[in-house]
């Protein structure tokens, strides 16, 4: 009860949804319009002159009516894109416990050093002569990497965590076919608490995946692999942490199994973040692994980018990089475009090295921390997962019992049997409470699962609050105050959208309303 303490809101006062006003605006919070819908094609924030007449190459395929853009004045305009950003939620705004693609504070000093001159600027056709701070920043970072994770090489290249999985996969398929086994070995496997991502990198580069089932404590059984393994198989593609939270124990058992078979091991490194500084996955027999920067290292997330997911190799693997890499040392060190020699790498997956901006906020999160800090972040990152666990025990059903997690509680739907309530109610009406809802309905393995990642940086005191909430709601929904939920949000800018008709008739296209 403890939200409502502080809060005027009486939820009898529900029906407060149903008051109209003229504006559409509900208080300070105002309705928004389209761009297209408050613009006026006449009215301009610039001075623009007028072009000057050409005669046009393209003859009757000219447009023959205005283009239709919207005009506004300067502070119309700044209003516009001022409530639209009202209405997202962020990071910055508050908790954001989005478990298995963790939203984490990105700390203003990175964001400081990525707008260093040098870095912001850097161009990636500039000659490398002109810029050796870039290139020992990039030596730096790949030091620090291959230092935590206990690996040989890594390849800094790959955008994004998917893109880092089909980055691996590739130097593996590299590795397989410079022994002349391109042919038999087509299998990958991949464990059913592995990311979803995991089996379409694996297809994309024409591996056929096997998928191998959970054991029922959630992780997955050496003995499954076992006899899951043959001459066929090419690689297992493990998440460890899995998405249900839990560290595979039999990590190593299982990479023993794979290398007996002449297999490699792929590590899902998304979720690196639980278990850096504590353990490097190299001495795991990890062959291949990508890492969130984001996730990890707190680069800024999300809207495609520009991202950055590294790839760390083996010794097995480490002739298979992609190409560019950084060679030589001190006045020597420089970047590799082209293969030389004997090397095998299996060319680019990318056109240029990278991105830099996300390179300097990774190793400014790394040295503002130190490898003291960065254990501490893991622990603090399952601390205050385990924190909400044990806080929420007695009202939700956990699917593994009362087992420890790392970095994201997990809980299933079980308790809400017999409420008629779902998991997607009890979601929604978290943003009544001005929380964004943590991920539901994965893991596939668990069923109405709620997948909650509080991240290293929330206070206790942003956990209580958010503990107490979540009580609160769970109270209510055992106690049979179904309207709160069935028809929730009440309170969000727009209500509970009908999920099924989005999906399968999408108006992806705006049409002008008739004048």
């Amino acid at each position: 009860m403890m939200n409502r303490q502080t809060r005027p809101i009486d939820f009898d006062g529900i029906k407060m949804q149903e008051r109209k006003t003229l504006t559409g605006n509900r208080a300070l919070q105002m309705e928004e319009a389209l761009i297209f819908e408050i613009g006026r094609p006449e009215v301009s924030g610039v001075d623009i002159e007028a072009p000057v007449p050409i005669q046009s190459r393209i003859g009757s395929l000219a447009r023959k009516d205005p283009i239709g853009l919207p005009g506004l004045s300067e502070p119309e305009c700044i209003r516009h894109y001022v409530r639209l950003s009202q209405k997202n939620y962020s990071i910055d705004a508050g908790l954001y416990p989005l478990g298995s693609c963790t939203m984490k504070h990105n700390p203003r000093l990175n964001e400081r050093m990525a707008r260093l001159p040098g870095f912001a600027d850097v161009h990636p056709l500039q000659p490398q002569s002109t810029v050796p701070g870039a290139l020992e920043l990039m030596r730096e970072l790949a030091h620090w990497l291959m230092t935590l994770t206990g690996m040989q090489a890594v390849a800094l290249s790959p955008k994004a965590g998917a893109h880092g999985e089909l980055c691996g996969m590739m130097a593996i398929k590299a590795a397989i076919e410079s022994r002349g086994e391109a042919a038999t070995r087509r299998i990958v496997l991949v464990p059913q608490s592995a990311h979803g991502t995991n089996p379409a990198s694996a297809s994309l580069i024409g591996f056929e995946t096997r998928s191998v089932p959970a054991r029922a404590d959630g992780t997955v059984d050496p003995d499954a692999v076992r006899k899951l393994v043959g001459p066929e198989v090419a690689a297992i593609m493990l998440t460890n942490p899995n998405t249900c939270g839990l560290f595979e124990k039999d990590i190593s058992e299982i990479a023993e199994i794979l290398h007996d078979a002449g297999a490699y091991f792929y590590c899902d490194g998304a979720n690196f973040n639980a278990i850096m500084g504590k353990v490097r996955p190299g001495d795991l027999g990890v062959d291949a692994m990508h890492i969130n920067l984001h996730k990890t290292f707190s680069t800024p997330h999300g809207g495609g980018g520009p991202g950055a997911g590294p790839v760390v190799l083996s010794e097995r693997l480490a002739p298979f990089a992609p190409l560019p890499y950084l060679a030589g040392e001190g006045a020597d060190l420089h970047l590799v475009e082209h293969a030389e020699g004997d090397a095998r790498a299996f060319g680019r997956i990318t056109a240029f090295h990278g991105q830099m901006g996300m390179f300097v906020r990774a190793l400014a999160y790394m040295l503002s921390h130190g490898a003291d800090g960065l254990k501490q972040v893991s622990e603090d990152a399952v601390l205050n997962a385990n924190y909400i666990r044990v806080s929420l025990d007695d009202l939700l059903s956990s699917p593994f019992g009362g087992r420890a997690c790392m970095h994201e509680a997990l809980f299933d739907d079980d308790w809400l049997k017999d409420t008629g309530l779902t998991t997607l109610d009890f979601a929604k009406a978290m943003i009544d409470e001005g929380y964004h809802p943590m991920t539901i309905y994965f893991p596939l393995v668990v069923h109405g699962a709620m997948l909650i990642e509080p991240t290293e940086s929330e206070s206790k005191a942003s956990l209580d609050l958010f503990i107490a909430t979540l009580r609160d709601l769970a109270t209510a929904a055992t106690s049979g105050e179904l309207e709160r939920f069935q028809e929730a949000p009440f309170l969000a800018p727009r209500r509970r959208l009908d999920e099924t008709r989005a999906a399968r008739k999408p108006i992806l296209k705006w049409t002008k309303p008739l004048s």
